[in-house]
């Protein structure tokens, strides 16, 4: 059951109503409700097919102002490369090692993962552990790259992984409740953007059928999304 202070924020929305973007992330950043610094979420709900392979929306957008989070990044890699990957402040670095633990141990005290290319086929052995959990490093999101210093740069800064669910939703964080609203909407112009430039050629009709924001404990608030669209496609 919500607690009183969630149903008070969500009385103070009008469900009905489809806000700006700008003023539906002002609701969201004035109402707390947990004690802790609330991530601030979006929800895009595309027309899209996701069973069909040219329509798996997926990406990457490296936000304005991060995410507010502290990002623990291993890097599979062996030679001079190990030594790009500590320079760049990877956390973990390693190779055949750091997959054996991975296997044996079930050791998982990282939230992303970069590999580089000639190691792929034994992070492959782990394939079953981290591909659930979204941690298998892919080159379509640049996590397969021998350039791993701009890959640890990236991901340190605010780089955001999205993609489409069974659903047809792309979910995201744009940051904390402590960014305040204009930091917030400038990260969300950016998911949304990168959102609307992979729109599959496939896709029919009008492709962005619903947006809303909200936070961890927070009710969502819906976004007008063809004038956030508009906003977007202006700023490009």
């Amino acid at each position: 059951m919500a607690g009183k202070k969630y149903r008070e924020v969500q009385k103070s929305i009008d469900a009905q109503k489809r806000y700006p973007l700008e003023e539906a992330l002002k609701i969201v950043a004035a109402r707390p409700i947990a004690r802790f610094d609330e991530t601030v979420e979006m929800a895009i709900r595309l027309n899209v097919d996701p069973r069909q392979a040219d329509q798996n929306v997926r990406g990457t957008v490296v936000l304005p102002h991060g995410t507010g989070r502290s990002v623990r990044v291993l890097v599979l890699a062996k030679g001079e490369k190990e030594r790009e990957a500590r320079e760049a402040g990877a956390d973990f670095v390693g190779g055949e090692d750091l997959i054996k633990k991975i296997q044996e141990e079930n050791w998982l005290d990282f939230d992303r993962v970069i590999a580089t290319p000639d190691v792929m086929s034994m992070v492959g052995r782990i394939g079953k552990i981290l591909g659930p959990r979204g941690l298998m490093p892919n080159p379509k999101v640049g996590t397969v790259t021998f350039d791993v210093a701009k890959a640890v740069a990236e991901v340190k800064a605010g780089k955001v992984d999205f993609r489409v669910d069974k659903a047809g939703v792309v979910h995201a964080p744009i940051g904390k409740l402590s960014f305040g609203a204009q930091k917030l909407l400038e990260n969300a112009q950016a998911l949304l953007g990168a959102v609307l430039r992979a729109k599959p050629a496939s896709a029919k009709g009008n492709y962005i059928k619903g947006v809303a924001v909200s936070s961890t404990m927070g009710p969502g608030v819906r976004v007008d999304t063809v004038a956030a669209s508009k906003e977007v496609a202006k700023a490009a």
